[in-house]
């Protein structure tokens, strides 16, 4: 078999499909520049063979491969090779019908890898296998000699020169499988050794072990036995006591149906009874809300605005005495003061007369004076002629300033007096109207007394009010909530008991076993002792308790048996003592691992889904600690079967899964038990609650009912106060007292003024003073000449001014006087007028104020005698309300104290219900025990006419009962502690020990043979190899020495084993030139080197020819010579194998019958054939 094509598409520099055709049987070439792809067509060869080491095609992966690795839009590379396969000796297995094999590889980037055989796709193991049939391994190549391998030989040592000789034989086949044989050996040994260490310390103690359980298993056997002889007689006498008391209870079951149906009509009784109280109490309720809700507060606000308005009524008419008094008593001041004031005024007007005749005339003299000033300051202003800034921005000269401030000084300093007289008027009416109030004190002062002692009063009331610490309708709304409490009382006692007749077994009642008891010894039913994290979970958990919810917790055990014996109860309990209760609980690891295998949330255990207290735990766990609630029936499912967990487990909807094999769900009720006890449980709750408050709450009203008492009492005489206060603040408002206080106010607030005024003049005055000298000063420091020339005019002037001043001032002072007795007068007429008019509208105001206190006085009368009535009728509504409470409050006892024996009847006809039950479920349980008994003992058939029977086994006489059952239950507890430390399986444990220590010793008899068949194969694979490589080694030899010679004329090589040594030590280069031989390689050139390599393995190649082989650029350290000496070697040597050679040197491509020519060009390599 030969290569007869290769087509080359996408593989490396061969972006295009490139055929390189009629390959010649023998020899071909390859050869053209570097880079130009030569190479590339050995390596699209050793591709299709399914070479995996890439490195050797210089490719770190397929990908590499492909042309530019595919990024030139190429993806793929295929290489096609077509074989010659005529030579049907040389053809691969299976595929001799074929004269041509055209086999394909295929690699696609990011995709798949495929082979091709003659178009059909085909493993890469087939066609692995189908190139090893015929030599052509290429993961362990010696038809491929790549460049690099012949430097590689040359220094090679001798051990790795003679495991190239047994490569070429096969014979390293051989010792791969002599040291498989040898790993097989030492594992035959551990074997042994494991075999011996078991026999040894385990089966031997264990087979003596085995033989001393089975004496002890023998001993238990016989025990067995004779507890099942008691245990027979046992069976015999329960048998014989539920015979009898099968059909002892119809009589019992009779008189208990009676009294079952007595107590039946008396509940129903007082059912009616309780419905036509409901009725009462609707009635009675609806009667205390009309009596005492509007209607009392309506009576209350009427009654409270009839006191207020008898309070005013009072004060007015006090307020309006007390007015005619005092309007009395003005009127007499009134007239005392008015003829006072005639005598003053008649003398006022006297001085008046005169002092008009003083004052004309000191007005024509003050003119005269004036008008002569006038001349002179016109002279004075002829001869001045300096001017100046005046204080008002305008030119003026000193003098003129000077002028202006005299002139401001004039007037300022008539202000001043005209201000001063008016002050002294104002003094002197001052002290005349404080006169005239010092004569009023008297009776003004006993007024302000009372209104003081009235707001002391009022002051006190006040604080007595807040004292009393009770707010307005108060007590109303105690009475409304009392209302409240009790019908919410009512109301949830209702739904409490229905909670009961729907789950009757909460009922659980018991009377005291014994003295002093502690009812703490009873924690309660276990339903009532926790309470749900998540109601969610209430359907799961009261299916996981089941009957158990209502199971009684009790400290230990003596309160158990107390109960039950002399507790009196109701219906038949299971009690959990604490002190005693034992209970398997699921481990935490179980349920960490549950909870790893569904998720945290969808799974827990039943315990940890619960509040209770401590004291608790154990009968909790009794309860739930055994179960796991799971999300839903697949999670519960998957919990349930687990090896690790094996737990029941319960969905959220009540589902049930055992790890038995037991599935239990279906309709359940709508509303969870645990739930409806849950709502019960808060009802309780508020119903303690406002159970506790009603007492405190008719306390309070009680209490509240006296201070609303003392509060309206309180209110009606506060109102009385504030009323006489306003009223004496009026009537003081409106005396002549208070008149005059005001207008004392009014002239003290004029003084004051007057006094500023007068201040703020004196200090202008001041002022302007100081300017006047200033300029005097200036007007000093004039010239000497123009003051001698203004010395007559300034005399005239002075003079003038001094007559101007002297009169002026006589004038105004003359003017002020008369002024002032003008005012005086005025004043005085004025008073004298209003004091006429005071006088008529007093004697009005007291006759009005006469006939008010007349009206007033019946109005009043009228007010007490409603408020008297309205209180009456106060007093009889409150007794209805009061009457009406009561007698509901006696209706809501008695209804209490039914439903109190309508509960005790019906317990009671629950406990007939339950003896009834008892009754019979003990004479069905003693037939069932009998039933039971005959089915699961078919001996009791035959043999229960001896039962009780004097003479034979079953007489209860000579073996009783009593001592059977001690001496069985003794017997027992022998065979439960043997039980525990015996071996009930020794017999067959001894059995199946000694079968297996027998065939331990069978193997370790089989592993010491076959360990000797492995050391003889050993030897034979030895002396096969030695053999072989022998043979192969003289072979090789020959050939090494012919094919150098050829190479190397006048040269001789050869392989010999080092010195003192076989040749399966190792091989040696000899190289002899004539009759000298080289020892050591390092005396020949590069190229002698080169040159007995390459013989070595073309000697090699010559030992197992294969139909192909493939150099690449072996003659690349050859010269020319040398190079055609190799062409001619392989024409000669190598007559039944095609090689394809890859080489850059004439010498070696034109001893080659086909030589292919490779060119790059733009970028893709083109192969040429050229023949010859």
């Amino acid at each position: 078999m030969h290569i007869k094509n290769i087509v080359i598409d996408g593989f490396k520099s061969y972006a295009q499909r490139t055929e390189v055709r009629d390959f010649d049987k023998f020899f071909n070439a390859i050869t053209g520049l570097n880079g130009s792809g030569k190479s590339n067509i050995l390596d699209s060869i050793c591709f299709l063979l399914g070479i995996t080491n890439l490195s050797q095609v210089r490719a770190a992966s397929l990908q590499d491969l492909v042309y530019k690795n595919g990024q030139v839009g190429i993806t793929k590379a295929t290489v096609s090779i077509t074989f010659d396969n005529q030579d049907k000796k040389r053809s691969p297995l299976g595929m001799e019908s074929h004269n041509e094999i055209t086999i394909t590889r295929q690699i696609v980037i990011g995709g798949k890898n495929k082979y091709l055989i003659n178009g059909v796709n085909a493993q890469n193991t087939r066609v692995a296998d189908l190139f090893r049939t015929v030599g052509l391994n290429v993961n362990n190549p010696h038809f491929l000699i790549m460049q690099g391998r012949v430097t590689k030989v040359m220094n090679m040592k001798p051990p790795e020169i003679l495991s190239m000789i047994e490569e070429a034989t096969g014979t390293s086949m051989y010792e791969q499988k002599k040291i498989a044989a040898q790993k097989m050996i030492s594992k035959k040994e551990s074997k042994l050794n494991q075999i011996n260490q078991t026999l040894k310390e385990e089966l031997e103690p264990t087979l003596q072990k085995l033989r001393q359980e089975r004496s002890l298993f023998m001993q238990y056997q016989k025990t067995q036995r004779e507890v099942e002889r008691h245990k027979k007689l046992l069976f015999a006498y329960k048998y014989t006591v539920a015979s009898k008391n099968a059909g002892s209870g119809e009589e019992k079951l009779q008189k208990l149906t009676k009294q079952k149906e007595e107590n039946r009509n008396l509940v129903l009784g007082l059912d009616e009874q309780l419905t036509e109280m409901k009725q009462a109490i609707q009635q009675q309720d609806q009667l205390c809300k009309e009596e005492s809700g509007e209607k009392l507060d309506g009576l209350l606000k009427q009654l409270t605005t009839l006191h207020r308005g008898e309070a005013k009524a009072a004060s007015v008419l006090k307020n309006q005495q007390e007015m005619l008094s005092s309007e009395k008593r003005d009127l007499k001041m009134i007239q005392d003061s008015s003829k006072e004031c005639n005598g003053i005024l008649e003398k006022k007007r006297k001085v008046l007369e005169g002092k008009q005749d003083e004052c004309q005339k000191a007005e024509e003299e003050s003119k005269n004076q004036e008008q002569a000033h006038t001349n002179a300051q016109k002279k004075f202003q002829a001869i001045s002629a300096g001017l100046a800034i005046a204080d008002n921005g305008e030119e003026a000269s000193w003098k003129e300033q000077l002028l202006n401030a005299t002139n401001k000084i004039s007037e300022l300093n008539s202000h001043i007096k005209q201000t001063r007289l008016k002050l002294k008027h104002t003094d002197s009416e001052l002290k005349r109207k404080q006169t005239q109030l010092k004569k009023t004190d008297q009776s003004s002062g006993q007024e302000k007394r009372q209104l003081q002692q009235c707001e002391e009063r009022l002051e006190k009331l006040q604080r007595s009010l807040e004292q009393l610490g009770y707010t307005e309708n108060e007590y109303e709304d105690m009475y409304s909530r009392k209302r409240e409490i009790l019908s919410t009382i009512d109301q949830m006692s209702h739904q409490i008991q229905k909670v009961y007749r729907q789950i009757p077994q909460l009922s659980f009642n018991y009377n005291y076993p014994e003295p002093n008891w502690n009812p703490e010894r009873v924690k309660g039913l276990v339903v009532e002792l926790f309470s749900v994290k998540d109601g969610k979970n209430a359907t799961a958990l009261e299916i996981t308790a089941g009957g158990r919810l209502f199971n009684v917790v009790v400290d230990n055990e003596q309160t158990s048996s107390l109960l039950i014996n002399r507790g009196n109860l109701k219906r038949r309990c299971t009690m959990i003592p604490l002190s005693k209760i034992s209970a398997h609980t699921i481990p935490p690891r179980v349920v960490l691992k549950a909870q790893q295998l569904v998720g945290r949330h969808n799974v827990d255990l039943a315990l940890n889904l619960l509040h209770f207290e401590g004291e608790v735990e154990a009968a909790m766990k009794y309860v739930f600690g055994s179960v796991l609630i799971c999300s839903d029936m697949s999670t519960a499912t998957k919990v349930a079967f687990d090896r690790e967990i094996r737990c029941k487990t319960v969905t959220l909807d009540g589902q049930v899964v055992d790890p038995g094999g037991s599935l239990t769900g279906g309709n359940i009720r709508s509303q969870s038990i645990l739930t409806a006890i849950a709502q019960s449980k808060e009802i309780r709750e508020k119903l303690k609650q406002s159970e506790m408050e009603l007492p405190v709450l008719e306390q309070n009203i009680h209490t509240t009912k006296r201070k609303r008492d003392e509060f309206t009492e309180l209110r009606h005489k506060l109102s009385l106060s504030e009323q006489e206060v306003q009223n004496l603040k009026v009537r003081l408002a409106n005396t002549s007292h208070a008149k005059l206080e005001q207008e004392i106010k009014q002239l003290e607030t004029a003084k004051e003024q007057q006094r500023e005024l007068l201040l703020t003049a004196e200090q202008e005055l001041k002022e302007v003073t100081g300017k006047s000298e200033e300029l005097k000063r200036k007007i000093d420091d004039a010239p000497a000449e123009r003051e001698r020339e203004l010395k007559k005019a300034e005399a005239e002037l002075k003079k003038s001014s001094k007559g101007l001043g002297n009169t002026r001032e006589m004038y105004l002072k003359y003017k002020e006087t008369l002024n002032m007795l003008k005012l005086e007068i005025e004043e005085l007429e004025s008073e004298q007028a209003g004091g006429s008019e005071k006088v008529d509208k007093a004697n009005e105001a007291i006759a009005e104020s006469a006939k008010k206190v007349q009206e007033l006085d019946e109005c009043l009368r009228l007010e007490k005698e409603q408020v008297a009535e309205k209180g009456r009728e106060l007093e009889e509504q409150r007794k209805r309300v009061e009457t009406a409470t009561n007698e509901l409050q006696k209706l809501l006892k008695t209804r209490k104290e039914s439903e109190k024996n309508v509960i005790s009847l019906k317990e009671k006809v629950d406990e007939v219900d339950e003896q009834i039950n008892r009754v019979i479920s003990d004479n069905q349980e003693a037939k069932d025990i009998v039933q039971n008994l005959l089915n699961e003992y078919e001996w009791i058939e035959a043999e229960k006419e001896n039962f009780g029977q004097p003479g034979t086994i079953y007489d209860f006489k000579e073996n009783p009962p009593a001592e059977i059952s001690k001496r069985y239950t003794k017997l027992k507890g022998e065979m439960d502690t043997m039980e525990k430390t015996v071996n009930v399986r020794a017999m067959a444990l001894l059995d199946k020990c000694e079968e297996k220590c027998s065939e331990l010793t069978k193997k370790k008899r089989i592993v010491e043979s076959d360990k000797s068949q492995i050391e003889k194969t050993i030897e034979e694979l030895d002396r096969s190899k030695n053999e072989a490589v022998t043979n192969a080694y003289v072979k090789v030899n020959n050939n090494f020495g012919s094919i150098f010679s050829t190479l190397l004329p006048g040269a001789t090589a050869k392989l010999s084993p080092m010195e003192g040594c076989s040749v399966l030590a190792g091989l040696e280069f000899r190289v002899g030139f004539g009759d000298v031989w080289k020892k050591n390689l390092n005396e020949l050139s590069g190229g002698q080197r080169s040159l007995v390599a390459l013989s070595l393995i073309l000697a090699l190649l010559l030992l197992k020819p294969a139909p192909i082989y493939i150099l690449d650029e072996v003659d690349a350290a050859l010269d020319l010579s040398h190079t055609q000496n190799i062409g001619r070697m392989l024409r000669d040597h190598f007559k039944h194998s095609q090689f394809i050679v890859v080489s850059l040197k004439d010498g070696m491509y034109d001893n080659a019958n086909v030589v292919f020519r490779t060119k790059f060009v733009d970028g893709v390599s083109t192969v040429s054939r050229q023949g010859k």
